[in-house]
């Protein structure tokens, strides 16, 4: 294991971001091809997305959301995807993997992310 992430973000947060920025903030958060959703779902990326910013050990360093794709896998498990200057920092501390967990509870969305050699 090379780095850890995790992340809590209030669901009714997401939603009020969305409706103050509308189609803006969803420009800054979802990646190219990436499925946006309710403000759950949203939510639940932004999480994810914070948490392998943090797992990479970077954040948000020279890089924004949008170089992290979150898609799901045909279990429905959800995988990771970098681009751009967060794939450059993940080759660069020799990262081949991340691991994503998201979970909805109590008007909160969580994710954990871990990154692998």
């Amino acid at each position: 294991m090379i780095g850890i992430g995790i992340d809590i973000t209030p669901i009714e947060r997401i939603s009020g971001m969305r409706e103050k920025y509308g189609d803006k903030f969803l420009e800054k958060l979802l990646a190219q091809g990436e499925q946006g959703g309710n403000a759950e779902t949203l939510a639940g990326l932004w999480a994810a997305k914070e948490a392998v910013a943090k797992a990479l050990g970077s954040g948000y360093n020279g890089f924004g959301p949008t170089d992290i794709c979150i898609s799901r896998d045909a279990l429905g498990a959800p995988s990771v995807d970098l681009r751009g200057k967060a794939a450059e920092i993940a080759l660069s501390r020799g990262i081949t993997t991340v691991k994503l967990s998201i979970s909805h509870a109590a008007g909160l969305a969580v994710a954990c992310a871990v990154t692998l050699e």
